[in-house]
């Protein structure tokens, strides 16, 4: 039967487990304004949610 060479220490196998933990970017598309915005999000630069005014612009 086939069993491990040595002992994997707990920072060695804390490090390979580390990597499936990693916290994704959001995904950012532009807005008409020009304004980076989440998707699905209302821009808060211009008010505009899919491509509808939600929020009037603050003057």
């Amino acid at each position: 039967m086939i069993s491990p060479k040595g002992k994997t220490s707990k920072a060695r196998r804390n490090k390979r487990r580390a990597q499936t933990w990693k916290i994704a970017m959001p995904n950012l598309v532009k807005c008409d304004c020009g304004e980076l915005v989440k998707s699905h999000h209302m821009c808060k630069a211009c008010g505009q949610y899919k491509k509808r005014e939600v929020l009037g612009k603050a003057e």
